[in-house]
């Protein structure tokens, strides 16, 4: 279940060593992952901010405005009073097991998704999308992968998955199939994939890793 006491939206980062710092609160509602641990946060929140603010920097203006609990498999979708064009960045958060996608800042759709398992954990960082596939099969499990859009080279991708309690993936990143059309339909190749593990700052604030 996911509680409304949180959501990732992934807006701003600090990219060093490999890593990201990214992540933001929703002032209400916000929601949680409560069926399993979160992780605490362990990097200072002082490392994502900036200095001085680029007045040209991608900003998260507007969250879906969601109520009541989340569960796995669930999903909202709404571009009502989003702009009907605009540069697409989508954030998730590894922690909370949510992904979001906004239109110039503009959340229009979040949904709880599955990611790896210990053996072959999701990689945080920076990543564009690479590749778009509406029926893809993995070449390494020979499973269907519908939906795909590829983030690296060595296969981790967001996709169609069965979103349930209990499941993982081997590293990609799983969402529900309504969803995941939703998704293929409104990115492009070249459109920001942030991923992150639960860390936040204030919305508002510049997406400094787009």
């Amino acid at each position: 279940m996911i509680h409304p006491s949180y959501i990732a939206l992934g807006v701003a980062a600090v990219c060093a060593a490999g890593s990201v710092t990214v992540a933001a609160t929703r002032p209400t509602p916000r929601h949680i992952l409560v069926s399993r641990a979160v992780p605490p946060v362990t990097k200072p929140l002082a490392q994502v901010a900036a200095a001085t603010p680029d007045p040209g920097a991608y900003t998260i203006r507007h969250v879906l405005p969601i109520k009541g609990a989340m569960r796995m498999g669930d999903f909202h979708w709404d571009e009502n009073g989003a702009p009907k064009a605009g540069r697409i960045v989508i954030t998730v958060d590894l922690a909370a097991q949510v992904l979001s996608i906004f239109r110039d800042g503009y959340e229009i759709g979040t949904a709880a998704v599955l990611y790896g398992a210990d053996a072959k954990p999701t990689p945080t960082g920076v990543y564009p999308i690479t590749q778009k596939d509406a029926h893809h099969v993995s070449n390494i499990y020979d499973a269907p992968m519908p939906y795909m859009l590829r983030l690296t080279n060595d296969g981790i991708s967001i996709h169609a998955s069965n979103v349930r309690d209990g499941y993982m993936t081997h590293g990609c990143i799983g969402v529900p199939e309504p969803f995941a059309k939703k998704l293929f339909d409104a990115v492009k190749l070249g459109d920001t994939v942030i991923v992150t593990h639960g860390e936040k700052l204030s919305v508002g604030q510049p997406v400094t890793a787009a």
